[in-house]
């Protein structure tokens, strides 16, 4: 620090906190929300602390100072640990009469109290849908519409809550669902839903999972107006939530013996202790066959990627594809799997 001028040390000093914050954020995944519930927000930011840093490497190596070190040391212990947040590989995609295709997709009640004042959402959201034509099709925040008609599927399986609106998670199939149920979360309208369908030989589960929403709203703009310590209160809160719904459900899965595909709205990023646990030794299907930064939500300032299709090794997976369709707060998700020989 001899050498450097007051402003640079200044510099310096807010790149030493926010390389403290990229390191925090890198242990996190590893640690309990209910143990250190408001640093786990952390989780929420790692893209945007990568980026930071990555600029105060740039600055640094442009000035050709020692202190790069600092930001290209965190940066690297965060690629070996986690893998680029950015893909740069074409997509893989293999075709196969054996694929399997399945899409995720939180729908946000299909627009119905309108918070895109674009009209007739819902059907585009079907055309969308019967364009693309997944196999199987896994809806966070689904809302029986009236003028919603997903009859290309011949089986389905949904679980609603609601007096007035009904919504909650489905699972539809053009293959047959020979069972299903849900995993409930006490107090909260989220939970974890699974259909097991047959396709020629071989049975596998489907799970659907919503965990805990952050139920806050996403736009810069507002969280500038809220209450930073109540914010942080709440959102250590709600990641306490999906930890002990996240336990619920693992406790529920260990208990399959089929096949297995994981698909969700996890409203939390692959930074965190529960995509963490509920991944377990399963394939990320975006890291296997994805490309870019396969955001999944709409927050206009960085990439988040909230929402997962995970899949066993049974599995070889094909192709990944996420989708620039704003119908939604989320974007739809789509892995292509075949049973592996």
């Amino acid at each position: 620090m001899e050498k450097l001028s007051f402003i640079n040390k200044i510099i310096y000093a807010v790149n030493v906190v926010v390389a403290t914050l990229l390191v925090l954020s890198l242990v996190l995944p590893y640690l309990p929300p209910k143990t250190f519930s408001v640093l786990s927000v952390l989780n929420l930011g790692v893209s945007f602390l990568v980026f930071v840093n990555a600029l105060f490497f740039v600055y640094w190596l442009i000035k050709l100072k020692k202190q790069m070190i600092l930001s290209l040391t965190v940066l690297l212990i965060g690629y070996f640990t986690f893998g680029s947040l950015y893909k740069f590989s074409s997509s893989k995609k293999i075709e196969s009469p054996e694929n399997i295709k399945i899409m995720n997709y939180n729908v946000r009640l299909f627009n119905l109290y309108e918070w895109l004042p674009e009209k007739g959402i819902e059907t585009k959201i079907v055309d969308f849908i019967k364009t693309e034509s997944p196999d199987v099709l896994s809806v966070q925040e689904y809302h029986p519409h009236q003028n919603i008609n997903l009859s290309f599927f011949k089986y389905k399986y949904e679980h609603l809550s609601g007096k007035k609106t009904k919504y909650g998670q489905a699972i539809f199939s053009k293959y047959p669902i020979i069972n299903s149920g849900s995993v409930e979360f006490p107090d909260t309208p989220n939970n974890a839903i699974y259909a097991d369908i047959v396709k020629g030989k071989d049975t596998m589960r489907i799970y659907n999972i919503h965990l805990e929403s952050l139920r806050i709203n996403t736009k810069v703009e507002s969280l500038k107006n809220e209450n930073s310590e109540r914010l942080f209160k709440r959102i250590g809160t709600t990641f306490k939530m999906q930890q002990f719904q996240t336990e619920l459900f693992l406790m529920h899965k260990k208990q399959c013996h089929y096949k297995m595909v994981i698909c969700g709205d996890f409203n939390n990023t692959a930074f965190s202790y529960v995509y963490r646990k509920i991944k377990g030794d399963l394939n990320d299907t975006f890291k296997e066959a994805g490309n870019g930064f396969g955001r999944t939500h709409d927050f206009k300032y960085f990439p988040l990627r909230i929402d997962f299709i995970f899949a066993d090794d049974a599995f070889s997976v094909n192709g990944f594809k996420t989708y620039n369709k704003h119908y939604s707060d989320h974007y739809p998700i789509m892995t292509t799997l075949s049973l592996a020989d």
